[in-house]
């Protein structure tokens, strides 16, 4: 059996196997429309890969926007099965070229996803959506995946174990010791700024809470004509062509505001507090000047969540081994 870990970001797609990482931006447009010719003069650029589903035809991944009608939907439910989610789910089967063998995914799903009454719910409409074998087009060649097992937890859990234990699986005595404690996940994403704290294992409710503070927010701030779709400017913050230099301290107020109300210096009590997600690199000098030597930020807080859930899955095979 193939194990897959799969983070269905807002700002990108990550995938994290045997094979190694996948990192797709999560642009998608509809597409199928005709296309312009050459022009003396002009250089084409390559289109982005074309998904077609059931559903229709959508071009995904870097440039979308630039080639098809962009879809921005930021609800939660985009994650329950939307058309554009399959899309970008096919689109990265494709780009990460999957065996043929039936895989079990394990997907890190928003903090908010899984907290309140329609989170049984969520996590039911995900599984539906995602286990099954799909067969679509990709740039007009067919493909097929299966997914045999689909496995949900948080996304702040993906960072917790990408903390905790090394590439193999195993978790060294150092960690083992602060697993036992309490351990503070700070996942700031497109989207989404997640809060978990996990003592010896399970989540303290009161420190854990999710809100639409990610990335999101900046773009959103320097977008106020809306002339822009998220991801164009998504794309020109990647390039470091967008100037966010009213916005970015607005956002940090507000994110550093939501911290204070939830969190306050009960910060101080945990072991570490580990910072995931592209709003860590965003704002790496403001966090770590407030958790201090609390911190801890991976040499690459994106794919964090990702490598963590996979990291998860071989610790979970090697105790399979081990008892037989």
């Amino acid at each position: 059996m193939v194990a897959l870990s799969f983070d269905p970001g807002y700002g990108n797609i990550k995938v994290f196997g045997l094979q190694g990482l996948l990192v797709m931006p999560s642009s998608v447009a509809v597409g199928g429309g005709e296309k312009m010719q050459r022009m003396l003069g002009l250089r084409m650029a390559h289109p982005p890969l074309m998904v077609e589903t059931s559903a229709g035809a959508f071009y995904v991944g870097e440039g979308a926007h630039d080639w098809g009608r962009p879809v921005e939907n930021l609800d939660f439910d985009r994650l329950n099965g939307s058309p554009e989610m399959l899309a970008l789910f096919l689109g990265a089967m494709s780009r990460y070229r999957v065996p043929p063998e039936p895989i079990t995914l394990i997907v890190g799903l928003p903090i908010a996803t899984l907290m309140g009454d329609n989170a049984q719910h969520s996590q039911e409409a995900v599984v539906a959506f995602l286990r099954g074998t799909h067969t679509w087009r990709a740039d007009g060649v067919e493909q097929s995946v299966t997914i045999s097992q689909v496995r949900i937890t948080s996304q702040p859990v993906g960072a917790m174990f990408d903390y905790l234990l090394t590439d193999d699986g195993e978790m060294p005595v150092d960690r083992r010791v602060a697993f036992k404690g309490e351990i503070g996940i700070l996942g700031i994403g497109f989207n989404t700024l997640d809060l978990l704290v996990v003592r010896g294992g399970s989540p303290v409710q009161r420190f854990t809470a999710g809100e639409t503070l990610g990335v999101r927010r900046l773009l959103e701030l320097t977008n106020a004509d809306g002339l822009y779709s998220l991801a164009e400017l998504d794309a020109g913050l990647r390039k470091n062509s967008l100037d966010i230099q009213l916005a970015l301290p607005i956002w940090q107020s507000e994110l550093l505001g939501f911290l204070e109300k939830r969190w306050g210096s009960s910060f101080r009590r945990f072991n570490q507090v580990v910072i995931v997600g592209g709003g860590a690199k965003l704002l790496r000098d403001p966090l770590l000047l407030r958790f201090k030597e609390k911190a801890f930020i991976p040499d690459d807080p994106i794919i964090a969540t990702a490598r963590g859930l996979y990291k998860y899955t071989l610790m979970q095979a090697c105790r399979r081994e081990e008892h037989g």
